[in-house]
């Protein structure tokens, strides 16, 4: 059977969100300072781990960074190993002392 899966920028709460067949699976906190997305914390329920529902969050929330003009600080270690294993988005890496303490890509 296959599931309805939606991810969308709560921007009130200041984080995406990663629905199936309506109800919350999964999120990425981030904060915005000046032109970048800092994403500090990604988490998916545990009924929902091995989907693959982490990565396709993450790659949307990245994709919404780039299309705004926001580069991206990786604090979220999870953020910051699909950076480093999917190098078509290193180019939105934050350089600079804003960065200063992110978890890198390298």
């Amino acid at each position: 059977m296959e599931h309805a899966v939606e991810v969308a920028d709560n921007a009130e709460a200041k984080r995406y969100e990663i629905r199936v067949d309506g109800k919350l699976a999964g999120f990425a906190d981030y904060r915005l300072r000046a032109d970048r997305m800092i994403f500090t914390h990604t988490e998916i329920g545990d009924e929902y781990e091995g989907q693959g529902l982490g990565s396709r969050l993450i790659r949307v929330a990245l994709d919404g960074a780039r299309d705004t003009g926001l580069s991206v600080v990786p604090r979220c270690p999870f953020v910051a190993r699909f950076i480093e294993r999917h190098p078509e988005y290193q180019d939105l890496l934050a350089a600079g002392p804003d960065a200063e303490g992110a978890e890198t890509a390298r």
